[in-house]
């Protein structure tokens, strides 16, 4: 009985960790970088006094701070080889990339710049306006603010559809 809730259990948070959303936002404007899995773990990229950035990995009851621009103690050295099948690796994985790309969707997209020429700016206008229709909302101001919102989510579900049908 105790194998069988165990297994049922064990079942259901494998579903769970196939069908979570899985967000990705950026927010100039607040300063907010992150990728969040709901309900399991939140890497956000944030400044630090003393270091240029650093990682912020919020789990359920943890929290942790990785610093990705620190050098290594030891610094390995690289092993010369053959570049022949390093084309072909780099072209398979563009591939793989924009099928990944492709799955996510865009849940926000807020563009809002001031070039600082009100000519460009004047230029810039029928193409956000156009743009606004069929991709986000895009706005072009005169008082010098730049502002960009993107928010995107995904299933790690359709992640793994996009290998498959690759």
């Amino acid at each position: 009985m105790l194998w069988t809730v165990l297994g049922i259990l064990l079942l259901l948070f494998m579903l769970y960790l196939l069908f979570v959303p899985l967000d990705i936002v950026i927010n100039v404007t607040k300063n907010q970088y992150f990728v969040r899995i709901w309900g399991l773990a939140k890497v956000a990229l944030e400044g630090h006094e003393t270091e240029f950035i650093r990682l912020k990995l919020n789990t359920l009851f943890t929290r942790f701070y990785f610093y990705p621009l620190r050098k290594k103690k030891k610094e390995q050295k690289k092993k010369i080889g053959k570049k022949a099948g390093k084309r072909r690796n780099i072209q398979s994985f563009m591939k793989y990339g924009l099928q990944i790309l492709k799955s996510f969707k865009v849940k926000k997209l807020l563009v809002d710049i001031d070039t600082g020429d009100c000519i460009e700016n004047a230029k810039l206008y029928p193409a956000f306006a156009f743009l606004n229709y069929h991709a986000g909302t895009f706005q072009v101001n005169f008082e010098g603010k730049v502002n960009m919102e993107l928010h995107l989510q995904n299933r790690p579900i359709n992640i793994i559809k996009s290998f498959i049908n690759f």
